[in-house]
């Protein structure tokens, strides 16, 4: 294993800085050779470090066989760092991921036990891989309408009616910051002889501070997937996958990833994800300590305004999460008499403001290693603007929230067999009792409202549209706007 020592290398980031010193002539894609083809404006807009360093991986960064082993060391080191026994990197972000992992895991039994808050990449990973889902009912709060990871117990049960699946599969933290009682959960699935994977996207950074949430290896799990774009410091579309223990196929994950995965990954992503590595081993836990000390000053700071409730004790407890990020604040602002959205809106559009998610009455602000005294202040600022002028804004259009009953719908189809049927597309209140063939997800957070095999109600008919009506995002069905929905004819 490496030793303290290598982490002070980064061995992709050290190729590209040689490959500066002693450039190829190339007659390989990327056809702009570095920038030479590259249009001035192209360059002006997106600076021309970003093609200097956009070389191919293979045959040019390292040779033809990757006999430098570059990627490999690097592998090597992230695994070492966060203390799982094999790490693998991807360029197509943590979605990607995700359906490799559930491929890899329920390809050969066909079937997979999951929550159902899953993000939308879940099911995808279920149509593609044609894989049965054996869904857990997420806990859930009708008073706030968010939906908790279940809890080991639930599992244990679940296990206990479905002891064919593959495996089992959690997201914790979900993207409100909330997590999953991980280790409990690990050891009910080991009980079990069933592998757990956990869709860790919003977790890469929970390995380098104690005061964090516990992460997924440490806790037991035997694959988790994180992005290290997310709530690390790599670019858009960096994940990687941890394993860890004899329950997980390696050499088959590795294969299933490769079967998804483009034949020509980005050097850029792969070389960010290698210098944070770096980073977080030699100065993770001060950064990380700093940016957490702020979240809690900035969050004291925001409690105390006018008409906003700052979440935190209320989304811990028996019923709720197990743990929090606390790098996440959600707020409540419906005692602004504006939703969510009306606020994530006139923040971005009055003081260039962007908040990671909004919904019919939060908004989540998330901090990282990368924010400052000066962006918290930004944050504080542009609230107390906002509670100055929402006496103006529009009031907030009612949603229809259903009781948590009414969200389980039944499956009349597998995923795969309502996505590729014939369907066709009709008015919403005509969809009533039929099975839905697309998804639909307010965005963010991801998680599907409707997924192909669903049979539709009412009570989500009347959600959806009602929060179209007041500013839901719902980029997924062929229709965004759910004029229409498409089901199986």
């Amino acid at each position: 294993m490496p030793t303290r020592l290598a982490h002070k290398r980064a061995p992709l980031l050290e190729a590209l800085r040689a490959l500066h010193h002693q450039p190829h002539t190339t007659f390989t894609p990327p056809g702009h050779r570095q920038g030479a083809g590259t249009d001035p404006r192209v360059l002006d807009a997106l600076g021309a470090d970003v093609f200097v360093n956009d070389v191919l991986l293979t045959g040019n960064l390292d040779d033809r066989a990757s006999r430098g082993g570059l990627l490999a060391e690097a592998e090597d080191l992230m695994a070492d760092a966060v203390g799982a026994d094999a790490a693998f990197f991807a360029t197509c972000g943590s979605s990607l991921s995700v359906k490799a992992a559930m491929l890899a895991v329920a390809g050969r039994s066909g079937s997979l036990l999951l929550s159902r808050d899953a993000h939308k990449s879940t099911i995808a990973g279920l149509v593609l891989g044609g894989i049965d889902p054996r869904w857990i009912r997420p806990r859930w709060d009708p008073e706030l309408h968010l939906a908790y990871p279940p809890s080991a117990e639930m599992i244990d049960h679940e296990l206990d009616r479905n002891p064919d699946v593959g495996g089992v599969m959690i997201t914790s933290p979900t993207p409100y910051g909330t997590c999953a009682d991980l280790a409990s959960i690990a050891a009910t699935c080991h009980e079990h002889g069933k592998p757990l994977l956990v869709d860790e996207a919003w977790g890469a950074h929970l390995p380098f501070h104690p005061d964090l949430p516990t992460w997924a290896m440490d806790a037991g799990a035997d694959l988790c997937v994180v992005s290290t774009d997310k709530m690390g410091a790599g670019l858009e579309q960096g994940s990687v996958f941890h394993v860890q223990g004899d329950l997980i196929d390696r050499d088959h994950l590795a294969a299933c990833a490769d079967m998804l995965a483009t034949t020509s990954p980005n050097v850029l992503i792969y070389a960010a994800i290698d210098g944070w590595r770096r980073q977080m081993v030699e100065h993770g836990e001060r950064l990380l300590g700093d940016a957490l000390d702020l979240a809690r000053s900035t969050r004291q700071r925001l409690a105390v305004l006018p008409g906003v409730t700052v979440l935190e004790g209320r989304l811990l407890g028996a019923e709720a999460a197990d743990d929090l990020d606390r790098l996440d604040i959600t707020m409540e602002v419906g005692g602004l008499g504006i939703s969510g959205y009306q606020a994530a809106d006139w923040l971005r559009e009055n003081r260039q403001l962007d908040v990671h998610l909004s919904d019919h009455r939060r908004i989540e602000a998330q901090f990282s290693i990368a924010d400052s005294c000066e962006t918290a202040h930004r944050l504080h600022s542009a609230l107390t603007d906002l509670i100055e002028v929402a006496p103006r804004l529009p009031r907030a259009k009612p949603v229809h929230l259903p009781e948590p009953g009414e969200l389980q719908l039944d499956i009349a189809m597998s995923p795969r067999d309502a996505f590729f049927s014939a369907a066709e597309d009709i008015a919403p209140e005509d969809a009533i009792g039929r099975v839905v063939a697309e998804q639909v997800t307010p965005y963010p957070p991801g998680i599907p409202v409707l997924l192909p095999g669903e049979r539709i109600t009412k009570p989500v008919i009347d959600y959806l549209t009602t929060g179209k009506q007041a500013g839901m995002f719902t980029p997924d069905p062929a229709d965004p706007e759910l004029g229409t929905l498409r089901v199986v004819a």
